[in-house]
């Protein structure tokens, strides 16, 4: 994809960025550059290449599933301002 200045003014208008005309320049070298790199990674032929998930081929090491803390839930009710049947009451916020 080859991109012109006047690409790179006009997104950045689109943008409401304001740019100087060297800004501008800098923008359509390093985009150029970054279009550039896309090209040349698109143009390597990756069929039979099985893809991955991450680049490392790790295993997420699992902790067992298991409760560890006691129930709670009187205490914290407890020390609720208001509570009913077992939920918190809170106040209406969308009418």
């Amino acid at each position: 994809m080859t991109l012109s200045l006047s690409d790179i003014k006009r997104v950045a208008k689109l943008a409401r960025i304001e740019i100087n005309e060297m800004e501008a320049q800098q923008n359509l070298a390093q985009l150029s550059g970054i279009f550039n790199l896309i090209e040349q990674m698109q143009a390597v032929d990756t069929r039979g290449i099985q893809p991955m998930s991450h680049s490392r081929d790790m295993v997420q090491r699992l902790r067992e599933d298991e409760i560890t803390e006691s129930d709670q839930h009187t205490l914290f009710q407890s020390i609720a301002p208001q509570v009913e049947d077992g939920y918190y009451l809170v106040p209406k916020v969308i009418e």
